[in-house]
């Protein structure tokens, strides 16, 4: 089974440009809108609005808000989401495909 977004969730996530080293993602939804279990390489997110969510991993969650125009590291992960805000989210996240290297700071994703 695969975990890959862009096959578990076609609704929300669309590949916008990939080649040998990375793939940028395009992700979006609706105020209620959920998405089921995937997973994320490091990746790179910047976010294109404003929102809020609840991210669910490991039989835990959190909620996160993020302001529009932040951009910031993403460690590989495993979850699921939902937009418990009133704004729709939009954000890009440039996927590495290379190997895991050092991180930096974790923001949350959608």
């Amino acid at each position: 089974m695969t975990l890959d977004p862009v096959a578990t969730n076609p609704r929300h996530y669309a590949v916008v440009y990939e080649n040998d080293r990375v793939r940028v993602l395009e992700y979006t939804d609706q105020p209620g809108d959920r998405t089921t279990p995937h997973e994320h390489p490091d990746s790179v997110m910047h976010t294109l609005s404003a929102f809020r969510r609840r991210l669910h991993s490991g039989g835990n969650h959190r909620d996160v808000e993020m302001p529009a125009g932040l951009t910031g590291w993403l460690p590989a992960q495993q979850h699921s989401g939902e937009n418990i805000g009133d704004t729709p989210t939009h954000v890009l996240f440039v996927e590495l495909k290379e190997a895991r290297g050092a991180s930096g700071t974790s923001l949350g994703p959608a």
